[in-house]
């Protein structure tokens, strides 16, 4: 037998058996579940005969059926295939004995099926399972075209119609079509404010700034994307303002929602979903002609799947009918009726269907709201368990979105539910399908769905406030301490929602201050890894406005200052709180003996004053991390030292002892964290100033990779930054182009405003490297305004020498001389030395008399640190001047031993400049 997983073709048609699928000529044939398994079992067993009697029990296991029933099947299984059609043939008859499949068949393996089936398993995982489909293929086929073709379309329908259901399986159809699907459950976002912020997170698009709408369209503007949002009808206005956005900014983003409402908004395309086809009077119909209504279908199915040797006959399949109609053929109904029928029988099951649901849809917004349906569908359903099972789920209702076994045994497991009894009345409501397995989940998880956890929180609320608080303290104290910050991305992701219930009930009127605090500490860390640093930040400040002087001096105070200054820093600029915030952490990890978190607060305060431009203080921080971590005695503290060490030496011009503290720091036995990135562009610039340009170059792509494989766009953006002065130095122009516009995508994606002057700056000093002098000049000057208006001094040193050049090219000598001048004192007096020899190279053009002076202290200051880079432009420059002045020998001593030490970069500019004046110097010395 061939495995599932492929895909058997013949003629026009390809049937997956995985998938439970079949198309003709790529398009998806509307065929009944009886007679898909009929299908399948004769291509299965393609050239032979099987019985009568193989393939009613296979198709129908479980129920009595007569030898009609198959061949009603049969007879619509031949007319959905044109079985004798233009000599088509696939179906032959033995009479008295079965059927054969007579076609020839393909077998394709899965990566040789066609194209349209093809989908990448990065967008496969990130969709919900699909379920089967019962009932709805050619509704499903006629939804996939439309959808595929709409900026937007809503399917709209009651609770419980199969609204999630259909959307799945069309995310699933679709996403050949697409770069990305993302499916967006709205039923776990209580807060409307957090919608930007959970569709961000649902993209990987980690939002970094204020203004988060910004942000998004950013990133998602030119891309190809499906956005499933499902269950929106209690953010209906919020969600309608989005989408009009997503649909003004991205016109090839494609929207598909699932509500109970239209979200009414412009280009809105509506479907509404009715429940599945039933039996109007079932009353002459034989078995299998009921069971091939789709609502009877869904409901034999899910009987079965309850007790496998239930047994449906012609009586049972007329009761069926009956509850069928009562519901109106709606799939959630149907579902928790069927399981009933399991347990209690077919004619009782119906006999308290009439007697606990009263069912009235409407169609008008002045009927009876639709939620009714649902509480009524859930009263019976609730009525059903035991008082231990009833307690235990309204308990559940606190959780919002998935959660874990411990989870749920924390907050349900209190008295009188001892954990004993908790864990088995758990497992009998996920048997009952109250609640739902995450298997997403790698630990294993559980969650409500959206309408049994509404339902259940009325339940709880009933209950009186005294258990309403009491539970959700218990949620709120698990997420004190429950909360794993090593755990893997998508479980601190599915972890959000239950995060933001337990923050939101802590601040809230109800809440307590003092486990406020403590969850706050707990999850800031997740929200930072995160990358969520804007409503990080808003968490800091709310938790450190509570303090109160009990937990003052605390680790809770110190994660929280931390963590502020941290956000401060990325989101708010380089303020007075910023690094306040981060100098009371440094104090409060010193005075609680804590390490690690010293270790951490040094790092983040030397970015912090690396930032601003202070490099002596960012030195100091460094040489400080080197007694803690010596003091930690581990490799990974030792690494963090390194790196911050090294990045200070390179930027002091120290270029031979940075790079051997930068290349420790990369040792790649140590688990991978951001200081890698930072430690990887800066080796390439140290051994790009030490004279290697092709190890720099590769360095710089490697940490780059690195760097977007780590998935954060602030180090993303650093790193970026970094190498575009990597790129400019080499003369490298059309790659610092190319590269320049990936920085400023970034800046301008995640709204990071002094990246966004910073590209306007290296954009004037491209265009000042490729001769439009004028031009470059202003924009360079407009960003250094901007820059040291923000106090934002880390490219001072890289921006000057070139705005220098290009003013002294326009004839601005006088201005060029002063703005180099004061540069050079900044750097002395700051300590930020490496870039001090091409300011010294540059400042010589503008001193007519003493020029030679100017570029001996530069030949001197560039030996000093090893930067033979520097020292090579410097040594072209003088080597020209001397060879104008008919001192040949002294230019070709001066340019020839230097030139023959470098062995790698032979294409970057200064080397071609070398070699073209040691050529001059050769025609002249002929």
């Amino acid at each position: 037998m061939t495995s599932s997983s492929e895909v058997l073709a013949f003629g026009p048609f390809r049937l997956s058996r995985r998938e439970r699928l079949l198309t003709r000529d790529g398009v998806p044939v509307d065929i009944g579940g009886r007679a898909l398994d009929l299908l399948t079992a004769l291509v299965e067993q393609r050239g032979r005969v099987v019985s009568k009697r193989e393939l009613l029990e296979r198709v129908w296991p479980d129920v009595v059926v007569e030898d009609g029933s198959l061949r009603f099947h049969m007879a619509a299984l031949r007319k959905v295939l044109g079985d004798g059609e233009d000599g088509a043939r696939y179906i032959s008859t033995q009479v008295g004995v079965g059927y054969a499949f007579v076609a020839s068949v393909e077998v394709i393996v899965a990566e040789r099926a066609p194209a349209q089936h093809r989908v990448e398993s990065s967008i496969v995982r990130s969709l919900p399972a699909r379920a089967r489909v019962i009932g709805r293929a050619r509704e499903l086929t006629l939804l996939a075209e439309q959808v595929a073709s709409a900026p937007l379309f809503t399917l709209v329908g009651a609770g419980g119609v199969g609204k999630t259901t259909v959307a799945v399986e069309l995310a699933h159809r679709l996403a050949g079509h697409f770069e990305h699907v993302s499916f967006i459950d709205l039923a776990s976002l209580q807060d409307s404010t957090l919608l930007v912020s959970t569709l961000a997170t649902a993209l990987g698009i980690p939002v970094q700034a204020e203004d988060t709408i910004r942000v998004l369209l950013g990133h998602i503007s030119r891309r190809k994307l499906l956005l499933v949002f499902d269950n929106c009808e209690h953010l209906i206005s919020d969600v309608s303002s989005l989408v009009e956005k997503i649909g003004d900014a991205a016109p090839d983003v494609c929207v598909l929602s699932t509500s109970r409402e239209s979200l009414r908004v412009r280009g809105e395309r509506i479907h509404w979903l009715g429940g599945l086809e039933y039996p109007v009077d079932p009353a002459d119909m034989s078995l299998e002609q009921l069971l091939a209504y789709p609502a009877i279908e869904l409901f034999a199915e899910r009987a079965r799947a309850a007790d496998s040797t239930l047994q449906i006959d012609l009586a049972a399949a007329l009761v069926i009918a009956n509850m069928c109609r009562r519901v109106d053929g709606m799939a959630l109904p149907i579902e928790l009726t069927a399981v009933r029928v399991a347990m209690h029988g077919f004619e009782a099951t119906a006999r308290m269907l009439s007697e606990h649901y009263a069912l009235s849809w409407a169609g008008r917004r002045t009927a009876m709201p639709r939620q009714q349906t649902l509480q009524a569908t859930l009263d019976w359903s609730y009525d059903l368990l035991s008082d231990i099972e009833r307690l235990t789920l309204d308990r559940l209702s606190v959780f919002v979105g998935s959660f874990t076994p411990e989870a749920a045994l924390a907050v349900v497991g209190r008295s009188p539910l001892a954990a004993g009894r908790a864990l088995p009345a758990l497992d009998e409501l996920t048997a009952k399908s109250l609640v739902a397995t995450d298997r997403g989940a790698s630990r294993g998880g559980y969650r409500l769905l959206e309408m049994t956890r509404a339902y259940a929180r009325e339940k709880l609320n009933a209950r009186g406030a005294t258990e309403v608080q009491a539970t959700a303290r218990s949620h709120a104290t698990y997420f004190a301490h429950g909360v794993e910050f090593n755990a893997s991305q998508s479980e601190l992701v599915a972890s959000l929602g239950n995060i933001r219930g337990a923050l939101s009930w802590c601040f809230g009127p109800d809440g307590d201050p003092a486990l406020a605090l403590q969850v706050a500490a707990r999850c800031v860390p997740v929200l930072l890894k995160l990358a969520l640093l804007d409503e990080c930040r808003n968490w800091c400040e709310r938790a450190l406005a509570l303090m109160e002087d009990a937990h003052r001096g605390t680790a809770i105070e110190l994660e929280l200052q931390g963590a502020l200054g941290t956000c401060l820093m990325l989101t708010r600029g380089h303020g007075d709180r910023a690094e306040a915030a981060l100098r009371r952490g440094l104090a409060l990890s010193s005075e609680l003996g804590d390490d690690w978190n010293e270790l951490r607060m040094l790092g983040r305060l030397h970015l912090f004053h690396e930032r601003i431009g202070d490099f002596a203080t960012a030195l100091a921080w460094a040489e400080d991390s080197r007694r803690v971590a010596d003091k930690l005695g581990s490799f990974e503290a030792r690494a963090v030292s390194d790196c911050l060490l090294g990045i200070s030496h390179h930027l002091a011009g120290e270029q031979l002892r940075a790079r051997g503290e930068l290349e420790l720091s990369l040792d790649p036995t140590l688990p991978p964290d951001l200081y890698r990135s930072r430690s990887g562009i800066a080796l390439a610039r140290c051994l790009w100033l030490l004279g290697y340009a092709d190890q720099a170059r590769a360095v710089a792509e490697r940490t780059i990779r690195y760097a977007g494989a780590f998935g954060n766009p602030t180090m993303q953006s650093l790193v970026r930054l970094w190498n575009l002065s990597v790129c400019l130095w080499s003369g490298d122009l059309e790659k610092a182009q190319e590269d320049l516009g990936v920085f400023a995508s970034l800046a301008e994606a995640n709204a990071f405003e002094l990246y966004i002057v910073a590209a306007n700056g290296f954009r004037g000093q491209l265009a000042i490297l490729q001769g439009r002098t004028e031009d470059g000049v202003r924009q360079l000057e407009a960003a250094l305004a901007r820059l040291r208006t923000a106090h934002y001094a880390m490219l001072t040193s890289t921006f000057v020498p070139v705005l220098a050049t290009g003013l002294i090219d326009t004839g601005r000598n006088d201005e060029a001389r002063r703005l180099l001048d004061a540069t050079i004192d900044d750097c002395r007096r700051n300590g930020e030395l490496f870039a001090l020899p091409e300011l010294l190279r540059v400042k010589a053009r503008t001193a007519s008399l003493d020029a030679e002076r100017w570029l001996h202290d530069a030949l001197d200051c560039a030996r000093g640190q090893g930067a033979r880079a520097w020292e090579l432009r410097a040594s072209n420059d003088l080597a020209r001047a001397w060879l104008e002045r008919g001192q040949v020998e002294d230019a070709r001593q001066l340019l020839r031993p230097l030139r023959d030490g470098f062995d790698e970069g032979l294409d970057t500019i200064d080397i071609r400049e070398a070699d073209q004046i040691l050529a001059q110097i050769a025609r002249s010395a002929s």
